[in-house]
């Protein structure tokens, strides 16, 4: 069934990139703006940069290509109509192969007479621009070098993102002939005895962009605190580079089919610039993407030559699409979270109230180092749990926490855009627990393997807050709180010292849970015996020699 939103905010966009045009239509209704719904989408593989070269000679697009291009646009505006979009709100936005070919005014006008369409052409520092906004709206905040890799060309920046706010090189971005077809070509032509020189070339003019961006003096002290520079790479060719390296993790096979938020450190990025991908055995691989691999992993080599270090790689989606549609949104859309944006269509009536009772099962105090991850007790994460603490609540009972494991992959939130990776795993293995955790076969492997991803700490605190979770939806099924009735809940917890391995002592949790609600006495047992289990070692990630903490369950009275 077609999306049911509001067409008033529907926003159309062709985006004719160098190896390929991709249609789009977005809903950038409230509430949920900030992630960009995508409700129609495609990509028309023509390569209007390969079209402009024969014999390794330039030529002009073809009549035979511009008619291709043609007949793709009719039938994205035929689309367009289909989903009543404004004419107003259809935009055709062209790039480098379309900037520079022979006959791109000529190609221009034809598009117009037969669409009605104006293509806007974007100069070569608008485009790193919007590249660079299009990678900012594709996490919650950055801070290090954005990178944009192309079919004709590459163009660098540095970006320090927060809150919407989004810093860049006042001199937008520098832009090179270096995409990954151009290179293809430009390594042909020299040949095998040419590679030294170029990339000696390459290297210098990295260099040189990487001084004249002016990077400000406080990311380049972030990053000598950090180890060194934090990488976020976009384009196609980075993108596909991406996959090969998912297809390479230590946790395989990798659970989250997602490019966008996919992260690897400094030494699972270089070491396997060698890797030639099979495109029949590689996800989302094509024998073109497959072809260009020597190409990206050269122009990776001479990159990192140039950058002092490097600690972390991060992989977007977000390119001239997504930057687009980001730089139209306003600063207080732009702000919110990502991952609270995604959850909010499903919030129950009490958000507020049951997030304060969440919060409320994990100690205050520090207590290093059982203490849980950041990433699962920020206030978005724990908003996001109760936004769709009731999201499966109409599934079969067989089914709910299988779903609830796979929500945030192929679910509820699979199209969400601006997700980190380490977010999708621990909000999945929450609502999993949530839902009593009981899978069966098929899905315990990818239970597992989502574990894995997460870490055996952050793991088990899901679990733990999964089962506090379970126990709220329990006594407010509805997600309604009334008023007076929030107080006859109170949960307390602390940490207490137990008897540990045989000269050791250990750290319990002190969990304190009283239900001032009449006929509530058999839901509070049922509640704290699942907590206590929780913190048996046989329930342990890992098992009895894995990773968990002990759990002191107490029913308070008055």
């Amino acid at each position: 069934m077609a999306h049911q939103g509001n067409a008033e905010h529907y926003q159309a966009l062709v985006d004719m990139g160098s190896n390929g045009i991709r249609f789009s239509i977005s809903d950038l209704s409230p509430p949920t703006a900030r992630v960009m719904p995508t409700i129609y989408q495609d990509r028309c593989g023509i390569s209007l940069y390969d079209a402009q070269y024969k014999s390794g000679e330039k030529v002009p697009i073809a009549h035979s290509i511009i008619q291709e291009v043609l007949s793709a646009l009719l039938q994205f505006k035929r689309t367009c109509e289909d989903f009543h979009v404004r004419q107003d709100r259809v935009r055709v936005v062209a790039t480098e192969a379309t900037r520079n070919a022979v006959n791109s005014e000529d190609f221009r006008q034809q598009i117009q007479t037969a669409t009605g369409w104006t293509v806007e052409m974007l100069a070569k520092e608008e485009e790193g621009r919007i590249g660079a906004l299009g990678v900012a709206s594709s996490f919650d905040n950055i801070k290090g070098l954005v990178m944009d890799l192309g079919g004709g060309s590459i163009q660098i920046t540095w970006m320090d993102s927060e809150s919407g706010q989004v810093k860049i090189s006042p001199k937008g971005s520098v832009s090179f002939p270096y995409g990954a077809a151009a290179l293809m070509r430009r390594l042909g032509e020299v040949g095998i005895q040419g590679h030294d020189s170029l990339r000696e070339e390459m290297s210098v003019n990295f260099e040189r962009a990487l001084q004249d961006l002016d990077i400000p003096d406080s990311l380049s002290k972030a990053a000598d605190a950090e180890g060194g520079w934090t990488l976020y790479l976009s384009g196609g060719g980075f993108r596909g580079w991406g996959y090969i390296l998912m297809s390479l993790h230590p946790v395989s096979p990798y659970p989250i089919p997602i490019i966008n938020g996919f992260r690897v450190p400094e030494s699972a990025f270089l070491p396997n610039l060698e890797q030639h991908p099979d495109p029949e055995d590689t996800f989302r691989i094509s024998s073109r993407r497959a072809s260009q691999v020597p190409a990206i992993a050269f122009l990776i080599k001479a990159l990192t030559h140039s950058i002092a270090s490097i600690s972390n790689i991060h992989f977007a989606q977000g390119g001239i699409r997504e930057g687009l549609l980001f730089s139209s949104l306003p600063q207080e859309v732009r702000s919110q979270h990502p991952l609270v944006t995604a959850t909010r269509p499903w919030a129950p009536p009490s958000t507020a109230s049951l997030i304060r009772m969440l919060g409320s099962s994990i100690s205050s105090q520090r207590h290093d180092p059982p203490d849980p991850p950041s990433a699962l007790t920020s206030p978005e994460m724990l908003t996001s749990v109760v936004h769709l603490l009731y999201a499966h609540a109409s599934l079969p009972k067989d089914v709910r926490a299988a779903a609830a494991l796979r929500s945030t992959t192929t679910g509820l939130l699979g199209s969400a855009h601006g997700l980190s990776h380490i977010d999708r795993s621990i909000l999945a293995l929450v609502l999993c627990e949530r839902w009593g955790g009981d899978v069966s076969p098929t899905d315990d492997q990818y239970l597992m393997k989502m574990q894995e991803l997460a870490g055996p700490q952050a793991a088990w605190w899901a679990k733990y807050v999964g089962r506090i979770a379970a126990g709220v939806g329990d006594i407010f099924p509805a997600g309604v709180v009334r008023p007076g009735d929030e107080g006859m809940l109170k949960i307390e917890a602390g940490w207490a010292g137990v008897e540990g391995k045989p000269g050791k002592a250990a750290s319990a949790i002190d969990l304190k849970i009283s239900i001032g609600i009449e006929g509530m006495e058999g839901t509070l047992e049922d509640w704290l015996d699942r907590m206590t289990k929780v913190g048996k070692r046989k329930n342990w990630i890992g098992g009895r020699d894995g990773w968990g903490i002990n759990v002191i369950t107490h029913a308070m009275t008055g």
